[in-house]
């Protein structure tokens, strides 16, 4: 089974960044005889949807082709071009990610400037209505959205790591708040290490009994806590996916599934088993036509009446 990853995004609130799309979508369409040189003052993901497009970036040659996205940076110069005879079809949009409204986010990123989107057989037709909707002089709120769903896809697959030492230097409660994004992107990435909450923890530049009261104000449980919640996420998906509760218990590292069985439901309130049925009733719209105190207790009853039925489960 693939691997599942927590998401690099996914500890920051989202009131703490700002997309700013700068100019409207370039609906790029280029014969052989394109050619442009130029050096932009914001960020730039380009993505192919057919043929294929030859670049040098500041120097570095990178082609791109259909399902593959490229970063160019600010600042840098790029130079564009096309040498076969299909038409070089894709689209461009210039942006700005900002964090605490002010500084650039992907200024902290290591990111590899060009990958294929690993999901692009749910991204293509995204991307292709991207290009196909968007006004020739304007923007949109549809747009925006659509563009940070696609944005936050290419980041998750370009990631490397965080820069120790970024573009600005954040500082006072900001450098803090950056500090425990840090971390908790770390552990959210990484969730089945071992040591990887302890590893988050001294990686950042604040006293450690300082920054594990901060974490847990700002993130609402301890590093270890907000490992073992990430951990059992993914065992979610596992058992969402029909993996039994043995197999998903050790798909995420526990040996013994009577202990994952007890975890699982100190931290999500139910057993796996329950889990899933939750899941399969609410598939089935059994749930969807009551309010939610009702919801709740019919969800129950359903459970209760299950649990009499086949006896207790893991």
């Amino acid at each position: 089974m693939d691997e599942i990853e927590g998401g690099i995004l996914s500890s920051i609130p989202p009131s703490a960044l700002t997309l700013n799309l700068t100019r409207a979508t370039i609906r790029m369409e280029h014969s052989q005889t394109w050619r442009i040189d130029k050096t932009n003052s914001v960020d730039d993901l380009v993505i192919g949807l057919a043929g294929r497009g030859h670049y040098l970036i500041d120097g570095e040659p990178r082609t791109i082709e259909p399902g593959e996205a490229m970063l160019i940076r600010r600042g840098q110069r790029f130079q564009g071009w096309n040498e076969d005879a299909a038409t070089y079809l894709g689209v461009a949009q210039h942006f700005t990610l900002d964090i605490y409204g002010r500084h650039d986010l992907l200024a902290q990123m290591e990111l590899r400037p060009k990958v294929p989107l690993s999901r692009w057989n749910l991204l293509e037709p995204l991307v292709r209505q991207y290009r196909q909707t968007a006004p020739p002089s304007s923007i949109t709120l549809g747009q925006h959205h659509l563009f940070m769903y696609i944005l936050i896809s290419f980041i998750e697959d370009a990631f490397v790591g965080w820069r120790d030492r970024a573009a600005y230097q954040p500082e006072g409660a900001d450098a803090l708040d950056l500090a425990v994004m840090k971390a908790a992107t770390m552990i959210a990435a990484n969730p089945l290490d071992p040591g990887v909450a302890d590893k988050a923890v001294a990686g950042s530049a604040f006293n450690r009994d300082y920054f594990l009261r901060e974490f847990r104000r700002r993130v609402g449980q301890t590093p270890r806590k907000y490992q073992e919640v990430q951990r059992m996420e993914h065992a979610m998906h596992f058992l969402e996916a029909g993996l039994p509760v043995a197999r998903a218990a050790a798909e995420v590292g526990y040996a013994d599934p009577y202990y994952f069985s007890r975890m699982f439901r100190r931290i999500t309130g139910l057993s796996p088993r329950d889990h899933v049925r939750r899941v399969r009733q609410s598939r089935h719209g059994g749930l969807m036509r009551l309010d939610e105190p009702e919801q709740a207790q019919a969800l129950a009853q359903v459970l209760s009446n299950k649990a009499s039925d086949t006896g207790p489960g893991l």
